[in-house]
This record gives C-alpha cells, sequence and structure tokens, in this order.
C-alpha cells in the first residue's frame, strides 16, 4: 500500500515532463487513514485525524524505510565498504529525472542566477556544473516556492565561467524543509527500489553528448536515469561506512583532509557493467569546486528529522561544529594563512583543532578520555597544551600536552600535585616553556590569591623538564615577554609589576586594576604593547569609560601596561563575549572570543580586530569554549648556506618545519638549521599575499591540492634534481624517484587529469627554465586519453590561484628566480593527508595492491575511428604537443623518455587497447608512430612497458586497471633507471 501515491503519481509524470514543479498543495492522501484516539469529554468518542501529504509535481514521494549503501564485496573501493544498513525514519521526495536545462534556465531567471553555456536543447539535463551551482539553484528554488533555505552561506566565490567555486560559512541544515540535494542514503533507497533499474539506463548512448531526460522511460515508481544519462552531486561530504545500522545518516559531519563529495549512479559513456548503487565517486577525486560534462543533479524536497553523520574516526554524531569562515577571510583578518584554532567542543568534552593553513576545511577532536579546557598552542604551531581545571573553579589539576602533528601520539602529562591554565613562553635565551598557576579558583581574597603559586616548566623534545616555582599568587593571564609584567583576572583584575631595572620574578609588587571591580578572562598580548584584554561584570569603572551602561560581558575592554582603560568593544547585538585571548604574529594582534547566546549557550567563536573594532564570526555550534589562535611569527629566519638536497634521502625543511626564530636555540622540538639553499638574486620584496599561493579551497580544479606541493618540490629542489617525471595519474603513481640509484635525483611532478597540453606549457615554462642540472624528462605516453584536449589546471583554472597568476605576470621567472619563493611555496595553503604522502616521497602517491580487475572500458573505443567526431583531430593535437616537448627538450640537450605504461593485460580479452580505448587493431599503427620518433629524434628514446598486454607487471603489482600499485611502480622505474644507465649521461652539476 506505501506505493501507492507513488504508483498514481507515475500514470500522472511517466512521460517525463519537463514543467516548471509546481507550488506545494497539501491534498488528502489516499493511503489509510491512520487512527489518532482523542478523548472527547462531550461525547467519549474517538476523534479521527487524517493525516496529509504534500504532492509535489515532477518528484515522488517515498515514506522512508531500511536500505544499505556500501558492499562486504572486497573487489569495492576501500571507501564503499562495508555494508551499512541506513534506517529513514522521514519521509521525502526525489525529483523524477535530472534537472534539466531547461528547468534551470527558468529558476535562474527568476532568481538572478547565473547561467552557463547554453545547452542543445531544454530538456537535457543540466550538467557540467558544481556542487555549489546545485546547492544555489535548490536554494533559490525553495525561495521561490516559499520555503526556508536548506543550505546557508557567508560569501559566494565564482570562477571566470561564472560557476560557483566555493561557498563561504557554509552550512547545511537537515532540519529545514526544503528543496535540496539527497542525501546518499536517499538516492540509493529510491534507486534500489526502481521496478527495473536497468530500464532506466541509458549505457547504449554513448556518444560524447548527454541525452534527453528519460530517454529510456521511466521506472515501476515513476524515476528515471537513476544510472543513466548524467551522474549526479548528492548532499553528503565523503563519509566512512561501519558494520552496523545507523538512522537518518548524512555523510561525514565536513571536509575532512580531502574535502571530498560523492557522487552516484552512471552516465552516458559508462559501460552496464560497472555502474551499481554503491559505486560512490568518480574516476578522479570529486570536490565541491569539480564539474565535469558527465555530471549534473536531481532534488530532493523534505527535512531530515535527528540527522546523524559518522566521522572519519568511526564515531557518529548528532551535533556539527561549522565553519563560517575559509583561509581566504582568516588570512584577511589575521595577515597570514599560517594560522591554527584550538577550542574545547564542551559537548564532548574535548580539544577541537583547525588547521587553516591546510584549508580549515575540517574540524578534528585531538582528546579522548580527558576532560579539557584552556588549549593553548605552542610558539611553533606543533604542539597544544590544556589543562583539567578552568578559570574561577578551585581544584586539582593536570596539565597536558599533545602533538597537533601526530595523531596517534599519546598526551603528555606534567606530573605535578596539580597545574591549571598553561601558557607557552619562549624565554631570551630561546628555550620554551609552559607557564601554570596551581589554582585558578576566585582571587577577590588575598590570602587565598597568595596561597596559589605560579610556576614554569621547560618543554623540548616533547617533554617536561623540571619546573620551576616564578612567585606567589595565581598569575594566569600572561607574563609579558620582557619579564616585567604579569596579569590574572578571576573576580579581580590583578598585576604584578616589576620594579624599574628589574623583573617580576626579583623585584616586584603586586596591585589590583580596574578599580578593584569585579573583572575575568584577562589575556596580556604577546607583542611587545604588554595591552591586557578582559571582560567585566559592568563595574563602575567601565560604564565611566563607555558612558553609559551595558549587560555583564557585552564588551571587551583594553588596558595599557600600567592598567589604564584605552579601548572597549561592544559585542554583536544579541550576544555577549566570553573566553576572550589575544592572538598576534608578534606584529599584528587580534581577539579570539566566544559568542555567548541569549540563552547562555557559547554558540559561536568569533575574532576581534581591535584596530577597527570589527567581529568576524568564524566557527558555530552548540557549545564552544576557550578559542585559542596560533598565528605564524612575522620573523623568517634565513636559510642555511650549506644544502644537503643532493642526498637522495634528504628531505625539506623549512622555517615552518624549525619552529619560532626564538626557539631554534633549545625547546619545541626545533631545529637551527634548513637543507634547502635559495642563491641570492636582485633585490626583489615578493608579494606573499600571492607568491607560492597555489591551493586554495574556492580554487576551481579538483587537483590543485597535489599541484600546490608539486610547485613545491620543483621550487625547493630546482638545483638539485637532475631527473623530472610529468605527466598524469599513471606517472604519479608509477614513477617512485626514491628507487633510482644515485647520482640519479629524481623527482615526480606528475599530477593526476593532467593532458599533453597542461604538461607541455609545465614544461617549458617552469622544468626547462629552473631545473638547471636537468639531464633527462620522463612522461607517460598514454594514447589511449588523447581523445581530448585540455590544459587541466594551465587553463582558465589557475586563475583562481593567486601563486599561477603572480609567475605569469613575471614571465615565471625565467632568468629571474626570486630569493623566498620556495620557502612561500612551503609555507603556503596545503591539506596534510597530501604533505605527508608526497613530502617523503618528492611526489610519489604510492597506492596498495588492488588488483587488474575487470578489463572494463571506460570509453568508446572506436573513437579513432569515428571521423564524424573530431578525436582524430584531438590525437593528432596531442601527438604535435609530445613532439614540441621533445624539440624543447633537445634545445637543452636534455633526454625525453616516453614511457606506454602497462595496463590490465586482459585487455587482450577486449577489443580495446586500454581503458579509454582505442581498437586493438589500430594501436599497433599508432604505437609504430611512436616509434618512428626515436628515429627522427635521437634525444627520444620510447620504452613500451605494456606490449599490448603482453607484459610482466603481475596482479599484485596494479592498484587498478590502468594504474600502478606501489610493487609495480618499484620496476617500473627500475627498468627507467637500467635505460639511463645505458645512456652515459653526465650527472655532474
Amino acid at each position: 500500500m506505501k506505493y501507492l501515491l507513488a504508483t498514481l503519481l507515475f500514470l500522472l509524470v511517466v512521460n517525463c515532463s519537463n514543467s516548471e514543479y509546481a507550488r506545494p498543495v497539501e491534498q488528502t492522501s489516499s493511503q489509510p487513514e491512520e487512527e489518532v484516539p482523542t478523548t472527547d469529554e462531550d461525547t467519549a468518542t474517538t476523534v479521527i485525524d487524517t493525516p496529509t501529504v504534500i504532492e509535489i509535481e515532477g518528484m515522488v514521494h517515498f515514506d522512508g524505510g531500511l536500505t544499505t549503501i556500501g558492499s562486504k564485496d572486497k573487489s569495492f573501493k576501500p571507501n564503499e565498504r562495508p555494508a551499512m544498513k541506513v534506517q529513514l525514519d522521514y519521509d521525502f521526495y526525489m525529483g523524477i529525472h535530472e534537472v534539466t536545462c531547461g528547468e534551470y534556465a527558468s529558476v535562474a531567471k527568476k532568481a538572478k542566477l547565473n547561467t552557463f553555456q547554453k545547452c542543445d536543447n531544454d530538456s537535457i539535463p543540466l550538467a557540467d556544473i558544481t556542487y555549489y551551482d546545485a546547492i544555489l539553484y535548490a536554494n533559490a528554488k525553495s525561495k521561490l516556492e516559499g520555503y526556508d533555505t536548506a543550505y546557508t552561506y557567508n560569501k559566494a566565490s565564482f570562477d571566470n565561467d561564472d560557476h560557483c567555486t566555493n561557498l563561504e560559512g557554509f552550512a547545511f541544515h537537515p532540519d529545514v524543509k526544503a528543496f535540496r540535494l539527497p542525501t546518499e542514503a536517499e538516492w540509493v533507497y529510491a534507486a534500489t527500489r526502481a521496478w527495473d533499474l536497468k530500464k532506466s539506463w541509458n549505457t547504449s548512448n554513448s556518444e560524447y553528448k548527454l541525452h534527453p531526460v528519460c530517454s529510456k522511460g521511466a521506472d515501476s515508481i515513476g524515476l528515471c536515469d537513476m544510472a543513466g544519462n548524467a551522474m549526479e552531486w548528492v548532499n553528503d561530504w565523503m563519509g566512512v561506512f561501519r558494520d552496523t545500522t545507523v538512522t537518518n545518516y548524512a555523510g561525514a559531519p565536513d571536509a575532512g583532509d580531502m574535502g571530498e563529495r560523492v557522487v552516484k549512479g552512471g552516465c552516458y559513456s559508462s559501460s552496464e557493467k560497472e555502474i551499481n548503487p554503491y559505486s560512490r565517486g568518480d574516476v578522479y577525486t570529486v570536490t565541491s569546486a569539480t564539474r565535469a560534462e558527465y555530471v549534473g543533479f536531481r532534488l530532493a524536497f523534505g527535512n531530515i528529522p535527528n540527522a546523524l553523520w559518522i566521522g572519519s574516526n568511526g564515531k557518529s554524531q548528532t551535533s556539527l561544529i561549522i565553519l563560517l569562515a575559509g583561509n581566504e577571510t582568516i588570512k584577511q583578518i589575521a595577515g597570514s594563512y599560517n594560522v591554527k584554532l584550538v577550542f574545547r567542543n564542551d559537548i564532548s568534552g574535548n580539544i577541537a583543532y583547525i588547521d587553516y593553513v591546510n584549508g580549515g576545511l575540517s574540524v578534528t577532536e585531538i582528546t579522548s578520555d580527558i576532560n579539557a579546557y584552556h588549549p593553548e598552542i605552542s610558539p611553533n604551531g606543533k604542539w597544544v597544551a590544556y589543562s583539567t581545571g578552568f578559570e574561577g573553579v578551585s581544584k586539582k589539576s593536570t596539565i597536558y600536552v599533545q602533538s597537533l602533528e601526530d595523531s596517534s601520539s599519546s598526551p603528555v602529562k606534567l606530573k605535578v600535585e596539580s597545574a591549571v591554565i598553561p601558557r607557552w613562553r619562549v624565554l631570551g635565551n630561546g628555550d620554551t616553556n609552559i607557564v601554570y598557576v596551581t589554582d585558578a579558583g576566585n582571587n577577590k581574597d588575598e590570602a587565598t590569591f597568595k596561597s596559589a603559586e605560579t610556576w614554569q616548566v621547560p618543554f623540548t623534545n616533547g617533554k617536561f623538564g623540571t619546573p620551576k616555582k616564578l612567585f606567589n599568587g595565581a598569575y594566569h593571564g600572561g607574563i609579558s615577554e620582557d619579564n616585567t609584567l604579569a596579569v590574572t583576572g578571576a573576580r579581580l583584575l590583578r598585576a604584578r609589576i616589576a620594579e624599574e631595572g628589574s623583573t617580576i620574578t626579583e623585584n616586584a609588587h603586586d596591585t589590583i586594576w580596574y578599580g578593584q571591580a569585579q573583572a575575568c578572562n584577562a589575556s596580556l598580548v604577546q607583542d611587545g604593547s604588554k595591552r591586557t584584554a578582559f571582560l567585566d561584570f559592568s563595574g563602575n569603572p567601565g560604564k565611566k569609560f563607555v558612558g553609559g551602561t551595558y549587560t555583564t560581558h557585552e564588551r571587551i575592554f583594553i588596558a595599557d601596561s600600567t592598567g589604564k582603560l584605552i579601548q572597549s568593544i561592544k559585542s554583536p547585538s544579541g550576544y555577549t563575549f566570553d573566553h576572550s585571548e589575544w592572538a598576534t604574529d608578534g606584529k599584528n594582534s587580534i581577539i579570539a572570543t566566544t559568542l555567548t547566546n541569549l540563552n547562555g549557550a557559547h554558540t559561536k567563536i568569533a575574532l576581534v580586530n581591535p584596530t577597527d573594532s570589527s567581529i568576524t564570526e568564524i566557527v558555530e555550534g552548540e557549545e564552544l569554549w576557550h578559542p585559542n589562535l596560533w598565528v605564524k611569527k612575522k620573523t623568517v629566519k634565513p636559510r642555511s648556506s650549506n644544502s644537503t638536497a643532493n642526498s637522495s634521502n634528504s628531505t625539506i625543511k623549512s622555517s615552518s618545519s624549525t619552529g619560532d626564530t626564538a626557539t631554534s636555540t633549545g625547546g619545541d622540538d626545533s631545529s637551527s638549521s634548513s637543507e634547502i639553499e635559495i642563491p641570492p638574486e636582485e633585490d626583489f620584496e615578493l608579494d606573499l599575499d600571492s607568491a607560492g599561493m597555489y591551493y586554495n579551497t574556492s580554487g576551481a580544479f579538483s587537483d590543485a591540492n597535489v599541484w600546490r606541493y608539486k610547485m613545491e618540490f620543483l621550487w625547493n629542489y630546482k638545483d638539485s634534481a637532475n631527473v623530472v617525471a610529468i605527466g598524469n595519474s599513471r606517472v604519479h603513481y608509477g614513477i617512485n624517484p626514491l628507487v633510482f640509484k644515485p647520482p640519479i635525483f629524481a623527482m615526480n611532478l606528475a599530477v593526476s587529469a593532467h593532458p599533453h597540453k597542461g604538461s607541455y606549457e609545465f614544461l617549458v615554462n617552469y622544468v626547462l627554465p629552473h631545473v638547471k642540472n636537468l639531464k633527462v624528462i620522463i612522461m607517460s605516453l598514454d594514447f589511449d586519453l588523447w581523445y581530448y584536449v585540455s590544459t587541466g589546471i594551465f587553463a582558465s583554472a589557475y586563475k583562481s590561484y593567486p601563486g599561477y597568476v603572480y609567475d605569469k605576470n613575471h614571465n615565471y621567472w625565467k632568468g629571474n628566480y626570486p630569493e623566498g619563493l620556495a620557502e612561500a611555496t612551503y609555507d603556503s595553503p596545503g591539506q596534510t593527508n597530501v604533505q605527508n604522502t608526497l613530502r617523503p616521497t618528492r611526489g610519489f602517491n604510492g597506492r596498495n595492491a588492488g588488483g587488474w580487475g575487470d578489463p572494463a572500458t571506460k570509453f568508446d573505443s572506436t573513437w579513432y575511428e569515428n571521423t564524424e567526431e573530431t578525436y582524430q583531430l584531438n590525437y593528432r593535437t596531442n601527438f604535435d604537443y609530445l613532439i614540441q616537448m621533445i624539440e624543447a627538450c633537445q634545445e637543452k640537450n636534455v633526454f625525453f623518455i616516453g614511457v606506454i605504461p602497462p595496463q590490465n593485460p586482459r585487455y587482450k580479452e577486449t577489443g580495446s587497447f586500454g581503458k579509454f580505448g582505442p581498437r586493438r587493431s589500430t594501436a599497433p599503427t599508432l604505437i609504430e608512430e611512436l616509434v618512428g620518433l626515436s628515429e627522427q629524434y635521437p634525444n627520444f628514446i620510447l620504452m613500451d612497458e605494456n606490449k599490448m598486454g603482453d607484459h610482466d607487471y603481475t596482479d599484485d603489482m596494479a592498484f587498478d586497471k590502468d594504474h600502478l600499485a606501489i610493487t609495480g611502480a618499484e620496476q617500473l622505474t627500475s627498468r627507467i633507471n637500467d635505460v639511463i644507465d645505458t645512456l652515459n649521461i653526465d650527472f655532474t652539476p
């Protein structure tokens, strides 16, 4: 009976009308009436409430139920395992078909959305759009139909083609009834309930263009094209599955390290055997800014009560911490991308961590089983200290220090009787210490306050030293750099002031500031100004200073080094401040604070800029406490002139890995030297807002995070490398620089989805002009992919990233490399997981063996013979770019090794040469033409490692059907090394 309504809807819309959705109207359901008995006092009879259901034209209603996402099959990708059951205990609606070009155009005109390239006709699915494009459409649709929106954001960013590439402060509100994207669980639930899913597949229509929606007709419940036409965006961040049953699953809670989204279904070019309802991705990583001509979307409608998310640690959560600002906004406020934030999530009791230098995409809770308060990040940004006690409460407390770089490491405990509110401090000799107090309770009573003590303890190489008492009194608001002032506030604003010519540890007196009125949250800035920020309780000194009354904690007050009030900043309407703390880069200083709503909940973290009194909200949640913002110091340490980069086992180091300048001689795991030599050039000051900024979260290229590290290797190894690998994913995964034997020093600068034109531009603008000892270029010859021409990131996408624009505007620094570019690139935003994978291997991304699998063809293998299309022309264009690269290398006396990489040997059983074709009957002719280049150009060497499938790369050497695993990469790299040995190259610099 539950499908009765859906069947009726199907009869009405089986022709998949492309008309606009009608305004929702409540109608009486044809389902059986549900008895809801209530007592009528007069008649003592039962009153029956008749349930209603909203009918939405163009959509099918689902009552909810149980579905399974993921599979136990080990042949599935890791992110598609294990099978997880999801119970949907709510009803929702799903669009009959993908949103069409005509539907989008109609809404766009009314809502003033951006319009894109024109479609062939209005009935085909809108495709080649980003996730954010779909979100803006859903919001516009909701508004036009009189609903609230399911998505909110602060600011939208667009590329040159008017596609939305970022929504800063983006948040999904599952409790809001609105048009939205379906969750992955909803999509699978609908797809697996189709009468005959294969009926809606368009696998026979494999031309390189999209087709009208519902071209194969609808299934039995009214849906069509769930597995054909275009792949579809769904709502979720890519999350992990668990072998359990969850209710109302909504994906991952945030973007994680990769910022990866989920797409579902197949498209017009998919082969039937590859499509299943559990597939949750594309060939390459899918981010919110990704777009492809075969990816579109369909809408869902409804709200999700009690939504549940599962984090990367496998733990479920029912509330989210929402990032209201990305690293671009943080950069504008703090003056740097090198910013980190920690705070207490009072719901979980854990310390939460956001790394803005790595994009600020996710929130990581880094403590467990420790009820942690007052976190503070170390001067070099590597550690966080916190305590189990907090300000205003007298109790025994323990201080711990935990690594921010190694999530697997255990917290280090300070073994003293009681220690609370840790504050990092760098001494004049460079040693890093932590200052703490023995009790942080009410300091109003003089004797009680003096009974507590202030101590400091060294922290070096991940270990505590011997604690040393500084003085009596619990001064937990900070000690000035010159050791002449200490402050505290936990009822009274107290200060310890050194006598002239002395220090607070030798000869000082204690005093009370702010007219002895009640104050708290004292924080002493570490920028040399010795200003103190604090909160008050609407005391008389504050009223006199601002010239009127105000509520408790409504204002942040700032006092100078003598305790005199110099500034007051008012909180936003409807909020008061709490937990305010200074943050500084040594020159510019701001204040991190929580915002408390009218109900007393600490729902937001904001940054307050005393320069203009502006307040920027950056994080939102249920209960957020004790924010601490770390900003990298402005001081830049000079590099050592002793370079060890010529060692094949060398690693990149820079000021970001060696700590702040002040820590170079002692604590905090610092190192006093660098291993990158940058020769001095002409006097030129880099614009650090642009230099080396090859990645940001609002960019329009999905693999920009990988490119960012490849550019880092280029600039840091330009004087050391003599062999460079370029190309696409088959090189990225297939050539390991560390396998080469000295004197070869190689780096892998290949990136997925990078075609020949892009490789050519990268080679002639970056590699050949700057890698001064270059002897060999290695590149994969993936002629099965030469049916299309694209420039990858070096098309218009590069304009999203200031580093590339800056390089281009300076002629790519040809003959004029600017000092500091390598260091600027090293310190620029990136992603931790990519960094940890690529830095140790100089660009190689090793994958564990998954086997060759089935030899499925992703594209029509007859493309080369199709004279009606432009594929032969595209092939010739790519071939010409190969010749240009060979010739460019020849001019520089550089060898060019072209490798035909191995693919699944079982393609011999098919009619296709490889994953993307061409025909096996055509491939030998194309290979013979490549052989001819080696006869024409003496510097060109062809290595055919595929041999039409007759190769010796076994199943345990393969990652998938056309990529090598770690062991396969080792074999391929060793063979290239052997070829280089035969060339008798003089590797002397």
